[in-house]
């Protein structure tokens, strides 16, 4: 029986020699993360790799490690956060919008509803920031699946909608681009997506009028001109009127034009239509 005491306070000896350098190691892990954290030109990518080793470390410890595994999860969610911020600020923006993604990650998994808002709300604007760069390099048709990606994410969001429906009209998408352009107008890009829209509807007419689709063209005419009045729609409303043999609106678009472009160099042929047609 004496031999089994002796046998049995040996190993728990062992034991706590063993959890004692377990929980040695972490510590040094952790000390060594945060060093790394605090120095001028610390990595953080480096950090947070350490941070998690030491919470691993901590864990295998029990009890004694709580406080340890406690702080590291506190520390890893805000640090993933900030790898994500710098990435996005120095215009990284795939590495941004996947370490976005991995702190939105680490905040659900360790509790940090903060950093899992704040990570939601910067992932739409490093799609918007990417794309913008994109339509710089008039890179139209990557642009326009990156910045579906970021309306899939903020659906209001009237940059993202504006931006995404610049691109769909290069890419010749008008149904989409009028899509996107319309809630971008209804929230906050009124002026903007108007211009745009504009010029959309007023290519949509064209189109349709030589299709031979008379009547749609007027509409479309009459919608670039709701959004942004321009001379060229008005002209061209006055011959599509005309076509369709209706007098009073022929004038009214003909007089529109020439009030909007009154050097215009067939100004004359114009203000002979509205002679012509008002007698």
């Amino acid at each position: 029986m004496k031999k089994f005491l002796i046998a049995a306070a040996a190993l728990a000896a062992g034991v706590f020699t063993m959890s004692a350098q377990d929980m040695a190691v972490a510590t040094e892990t952790f000390n060594k993360a945060a060093t790394i954290l605090n120095s001028e030109d610390g990595n953080k990518a480096e950090a947070l790799k350490l941070f998690q080793e030491a919470l691993v470390q901590g864990e295998a410890c029990g009890d004694e490690g709580t406080e340890l595994v406690a702080n590291c999860k506190n520390i890893i969610p805000d640090l993933a956060l900030s790898i994500a911020k710098t990435q996005l600020k120095a215009g990284s923006y795939d590495e941004a919008i996947a370490a976005l993604g991995n702190a939105s990650e680490l905040a659900g998994k360790y509790g940090s509803e903060k950093v899992a808002s704040e990570a939601a709300e910067l992932l739409p604007n490093a799609y918007v920031a990417k794309g913008q760069n994109l339509i710089k390099a008039k890179d139209f048709a990557a642009a326009k699946d990156v910045l579906a990606e970021a309306v899939a994410l903020a659906p209001t969001d009237g940059n993202a909608n504006f931006l995404l429906g610049t691109a769909l009209v290069q890419t010749g998408d008008t149904e989409g681009a009028i899509a996107a352009l319309k809630v971008a107008a209804e929230n906050g890009k009124e002026a903007q997506a108007g211009k745009v829209l504009g010029s959309t509807y007023l290519k949509q007419g064209v189109a349709l009028l030589k299709a031979g689709k008379n009547a749609e063209a007027v509409e479309a005419f009459e919608t670039s001109n709701s959004y942004a009045p321009s001379a060229q729609a008005y002209k061209m409303l006055a011959n599509t009127y005309n076509k369709l043999s209706k007098k009073t609106e022929a004038i009214e678009a003909a007089k529109k034009y020439l009030e909007l472009d009154p050097n215009a160099k067939d100004a004359a042929t114009y203000k002979q239509l509205i002679e012509v047609l008002s007698k």
